[in-house]
C-alpha cells in the first residue's frame, strides 16, 4: 500500500507569474539535465572522469536533448489538449496519430519501452496490452511526467493519477511508479514546497512496499554524503539496462536532495553518477526547476536549448519546451496558455481552466493520499 505518513501540508500554489516561473525552470530544466547528461549516458563515473574530469557544464559543441525532451513535449501537449479529463483512449489515440502510423524518417534514440510499445501498437494491440512487453519498467514514463506536475501544481495526487493515464499505453508497475513520483514531486515544488516535502510527496504517491519507494527511501537517506554514496545506495552492480525506473528514479532524487534543490549542483550530481544520465539529470531539472524557477539556471546552459529538432520523434520538431510551459500554466486573465500558438494537432480554443483546486489543499490539510485512493489503475488495469 501507499505511504501514509504525515507530510506537511502544502499552500495553494502562488500567482500566475509565480506559477508559470516554475513552470519555465521545471520544463527548461529537463531539457537542460537532458542535453548535459546525454554525454555521460551509460557511462561509469570512472569512465567520465577519464574523458571529461568532473563535468561541470556542457561537453559537447552542439549540446541537444534526446527522446526524454521530446517525448516530455509530446506528453505536454497532449496535456494541455485533454486536461484533467485524459483518457487512455487520448493516449493511444496521439500515439497512433503522431507516432506509430507515420513514416519514421530519422528515429532515433528512443528507449526499450518505447520501442515495445510502438511494436505493440501496430500489431493491433490496445492499452493496456501495449505496455505489455520486456521494459515496461523502464524510466521512460517518468522522463515524460514533469508537465503533469506542472499542469497539476499544489496537487501531487492529481498529477500521479494523470501520468497513470499517460503510462497506461506504455508502461505496467514500478515504470508507472516512477512516472508517479516524478509528477507528484514537480506537483509539490510547483506549490513552493521544500526539498523535504517534495520528496514526501513523491513517496506518497507510490505503495511503500514497491522496489521505487525502496530505492528511493534509500537514495535519499545517504544523499547527506554525496553522489557516491548514492549510487551505492540504489545502482545494481552488473545488471546490464541502465533505464530502470526504480534506479533512474532514485538517482535523480538522491542528487535533487544532495543538492538541497539547488538547480546547478542537483544536475551535475546527477550526470556525474552516470548510468542513465540523460533521465537522471532531465529529472533533477525538473524538480529543482519547479523548486527555484528559471531564474535559477545558468543563462548559459538555458540558452542552448532551442525547439526539438525531432530526432527522436520527428511530429515534435520545432516545438520548445517553454511554449509547453506556457500552455500548462493560467495567465491572469484564468486562461490557459493564454498568447500562446497553439500546435496544429491542439484544439484551436485553448482548454478551460483546470476545477477548483482541491479542497484539501484550500483547508491547509495535507493533499497527500494513497495511490490506492485517487482511481490510478494498477499494472493490471484495475482501479
Amino acid at each position: 500500500m501507499a505511504s501514509t505518513a504525515c507530510t506537511p501540508p502544502l499552500a495553494a500554489p502562488g500567482d500566475a507569474a509565480g506559477l508559470r516561473e516554475r513552470a519555465r525552470g521545471a520544463l527548461l530544466g529537463l531539457a537542460v539535465g537532458d542535453a548535459l547528461g546525454a554525454p555521460a549516458e551509460n557511462l561509469r563515473p570512472s569512465e567520465i572522469r577519464a574523458r571529461w574530469g568532473r563535468i561541470t557544464g556542457y561537453v559537447t559543441k552542439a549540446p541537444s536533448g534526446t527522446d526524454d525532451t521530446e517525448y516530455a513535449i509530446f506528453s505536454g501537449l497532449l496535456l494541455a489538449r485533454h486536461g484533467s479529463a485524459l483518457t487512455p483512449a487520448h493516449v493511444e489515440a496521439a500515439w497512433h496519430e503522431w507516432i506509430a502510423d507515420r513514416a519514421e524518417g530519422p528515429f532515433r534514440g528512443a528507449g526499450f519501452s518505447e520501442r515495445g510499445t510502438l511494436e505493440n501498437l501496430r500489431r493491433g494491440l490496445a492499452a493496456p496490452i501495449s505496455a505489455q512487453h520486456r521494459h515496461a519498467w523502464s524510466d521512460g514514463l517518468a522522463m515524460r511526467a514533469a508537465p503533469f506536475g506542472v499542469f497539476a501544481a499544489g496537487r501531487p495526487a492529481e498529477a500521479a493519477r494523470l501520468v497513470a493515464i499517460d503510462g497506461s499505453v506504455s508502461h505496467e508497475g514500478e515504470g508507472i511508479y516512477g512516472g508517479q513520483a516524478v509528477a507528484a514531486g514537480v506537483a509539490a515544488a510547483m506549490a513552493g514546497a521544500s526539498p523535504a516535502v517534495v520528496i514526501a510527496s513523491a513517496l506518497a504517491v507510490v505503495p511503500d512496499d514497491s522496489w521505487t519507494a525502496r530505492s528511493l527511501r534509500r537514495a535519499v537517506t545517504v544523499a547527506h554524503r554525496g553522489e557516491r554514496a548514492v549510487r551505492s545506495a540504489v545502482v545494481i552492480g552488473g545488471y546490464p539496462w541502465t533505464d530502470l525506473a526504480p534506479e533512474a528514479i532514485a538517482l535523480a532524487f538522491g542528487a535533487y536532495a544532495a543538492a538541497d534543490g539547488d538547480f546547478r549542483e542537483a544536475v551535475l550530481t546527477a550526470v556525474n553518477m552516470g548510468r542513465d544520465a540523460d533521465t537522471t539529470a532531465a529529472v533533477a531539472g525538473a524538480l529543482s526547476g519547479a523548486t527555484q524557477g528559471l531564474s535559477a539556471i545558468p543563462p548559459d546552459w538555458a540558452a542552448a536549448i532551442g525547439p526539438a529538432r525531432g530526432r527522436c520523434l520527428p511530429s515534435m520538431a520545432g516545438h520548445h519546451v517553454l511554449d509547453v510551459a506556457e500552455l500548462l500554466v493560467p495567465e491572469e486573465g484564468g486562461k490557459w496558455g493564454a498568447g500562446v500558438v497553439v500546435p496544429d494537432f491542439l484544439p484551436t480554443a485553448v482548454p478551460d481552466p483546470v476545477p477548483e483546486r482541491e479542497p484539501d489543499l484550500a483547508s491547509g490539510r495535507s493533499p497527500l493520499v494513497g495511490a490506492g485512493n485517487t482511481g490510478i489503475p494498477d499494472s493490471e488495469g484495475r482501479p
